[in-house]
């Protein structure tokens, strides 16, 4: 069709500008695409894609004489932002590492050839695309671990703030100035233990998947991967940049394999701070590695309505092979379901629900043994339960569309799910455990109340859940709630921290393995190393809390989990408590728990 035009006698910045108006129509229809609807995305991402690549070419082969005709920079690097958003927009639904860094190449060209540069301080709509430009270009630099060009986009976008508001003084930047308060908040929190472990899988730091020993009374049938993740986090005030949470960031880069050795190679950025001593990196090697199996896909929402979280689980559930187990992050402030008796039925969803859940659900959320219940057949009545909560997901609309109810999740339950719910109102979907229907769901539930830090209250706000940094990042949640930040610990000391948990997970996880009391929910998912991370992770998390002299058998501020594990594993065994020793014997700060007599360091 090109070069019919060309040689028909269409000018070629006619040909140009036809081809911006189709590729502008098609970008518009992938960009207001939902999440729920990834076979249409897929479909339509791949006609985009292929529009753009021809206008890029197309303005590559005939730059000089477009240029001619009254082609601008900032045209070309429009374009290349288009680009990029795509590579962008493909990795958060597809979690292809490939896609996340071809994104990187696209906006760090924008940035060295300054295409926005060229008449910045004339034109405010230019303006704002070059602060657009920054601000994504940020996202993707934390995503890839990048902090030094963190650091150096947000000192730019600074700069570009102040100069345009000295150029456009009736213009209004307080969004702006939002924007930037956020990345600040965001790198002040997440920057205290940079550099001292990836967060993302590491073959170089954790056991390779071909070396995890299997469960010995596994049903090799019945072997679970993980293949299709939701993470929903939302908190008043909690710490963020754009739509990524502390929370989510943290969770998503833990269900990603770290490229082998590349947190530890000299011009690779050092995996968590992004650091580089070569300015010569090839971007694409650096985060792609074909010896690795692909990333789990996964979709991120946040402050979604409860029908769009609800129609993003049944499309993931839809899609799920038939080895593949779907993992759920819920984190979110508590809200009382159950305001008065009338409600109750609305809220929770149909009363044939509420009844059936009533009639299978035993629930007792204060007792450190309250799985041991389910199985007793004892019933309570649920809408008579204070401590049944909803979890607010957003701030948007009327309660009904931004509250999540355990009955919510029950028709999923038909497929395999492993969940973590964060919130005080966790306890709540205990009800789902033994109403399931058809496949018993895999549940970490986090405590009721969060247990006081050595240095005051623990600040969710500042800090992020203390539950999910546990699970993301446990040494470092250790460090904060003893009251150490990341300056008050010597890289030795949290370096050998680090050594001994990850031996100690390898124990517990060849004692998991071999026992014959795991229930077969844990089993089935066992041998997939990012959800056998996170279970003995959990395992460490109950055990420091429930150690901890403040929370010391304070079971509302004890982590549960749904089934019940095997008792070598819970914190009153010596084994388990040796590991707490040795660690805080680290730390210094032994006193700091309570353990049982005759316990020694493991």
């Amino acid at each position: 069709m090109k070069m019919a035009q060309q040689s028909s006698g269409i000018p070629l910045i006619e040909v140009y500008l036809s081809l911006v108006d189709k590729a502008d129509k098609k970008f518009s229809k992938i960009r207001d695409l939902p999440l729920h609807e990834r076979s249409r995305f897929d479909t339509y991402f791949y006609k985009v894609f292929k529009v753009y690549t021809e206008l890029w070419k197309f303005q590559q082969e005939n730059r000089q004489k477009l240029v001619e005709a009254g082609l601008k920079r900032w045209e070309i690097g429009e374009i290349a932002s288009r680009i990029a958003q795509l590579y962008f927009g493909q990795y958060m639904r597809t979690s292809e590492a490939s896609y996340l860094s071809e994104s990187y190449v696209f906006y760090d060209a924008i940035l060295t050839r300054e295409y926005f540069k060229e008449g910045l301080s004339q034109d405010l709509n230019l303006a704002h695309k070059q602060l657009r430009f920054l601000a994504r270009f940020i996202t993707v630099c934390l995503l890839l671990n990048r902090r030094e060009m963190v650091h150096q986009l947000v000192n730019h976008l600074k700069m570009l703030l102040d100069e345009s508001k000295r150029s456009f003084q009736d213009a209004n930047f307080r969004e702006w100035k939002l924007v930037i308060q956020e990345i600040v908040k965001f790198l002040k929190a997440d920057t205290p233990f940079l550099n001292l472990r990836p967060l993302r899988y590491s073959l170089v730091l954790d056991p390779h998947p071909d070396t995890l020993q299997h469960v010995s009374s596994h049903n090799p049938k019945r072997n679970l991967r993980l293949r299709d993740a939701i993470l929903c986090s939302y908190h008043p005030n909690e710490v963020k940049f754009s739509e990524l949470t502390l929370d989510t960031y943290r969770m998503l880069q833990s269900l990603e394999w770290e490229p082998s050795g590349t947190f530890y190679q000299s011009g690779s950025g050092a995996g968590q701070n992004g650091s580089t001593k070569s300015n010569v990196v090839n971007y694409s090697q650096d985060i792609s590695d074909p010896t690795l199996p692909p990333n789990p896909r996964k979709a991120v929402l946040y402050r979604p309505s409860t029908t769009h979280f609800i129609a993003v689980l049944a499309t993931a559930c839809d899609d799920l092979p038939s080895d593949g187990v779907l993992f759920i992050y819920l984190s979110g402030k508590g809200g009382q379901a159950f305001s008065s008796p009338s409600t109750a039925g609305s809220r929770l969803g149909s009363e044939s629900n509420v009844k059936n859940l009533q009639y299978h659900t035993s629930l007792d959320v204060t007792s450190a043994s309250d799985s041991q219940s389910y199985s007793s057949g004892q019933v309570k009545d649920l809408s008579s339960n204070s401590h049944l909560d909803s979890i607010h997901i957003g701030s948007r609309g009327n309660e009904g569309s931004n509250f999540i109810y355990p009955s919510d999740l029950l028709p999923f339950t038909r497929k395999p799910l492993f969940m973590i719910i964060d919130s005080e109102s966790s306890g709540a979907f205990k009800v789902l455990s033994g109403t399931e229907k058809g496949e018993a769901a895999a549940m970490l539930l986090s405590p009721r109340c969060l247990p006081p830090a050595a240095t005051g209250e623990w600040s969710w706000p500042m800090n992020g859940s203390l539950f999910t940094n546990f699970l993301t990042v446990p040494i470092q949640a250790l460090s904060l709630l003893l009251g150490f930040s990341g300056s008050d610990i010597q890289k030795d000391v949290y370096e050998d921290a680090n050594k001994i948990l990850s031996s100690a997970l390898n124990d517990w996880g060849s004692t998991l393995a071999t026992s014959d009391a795991l229930d077969p929910v844990w089993s089935q998912v066992f041998c997939d190393p990012f959800l056998r991370r996170l279970l003995l992770r959990f395992i460490f998390c109950r055990a420091v809390v429930t150690l901890y002299a403040p929370t010391h058998n304070k079971t509302e501020c004890i982590p549960q989990c749904l089934p019940r594990l095997p008792e070598t594993v819970d914190p009153t065994s010596s084994a388990v408590q040796s590991v707490i020793l040795e660690i805080a014997t680290v730390f210094r700060a032994e006193s700091s728990f309570i353990f049982s007599e005759n316990v020694v360091p493991h």
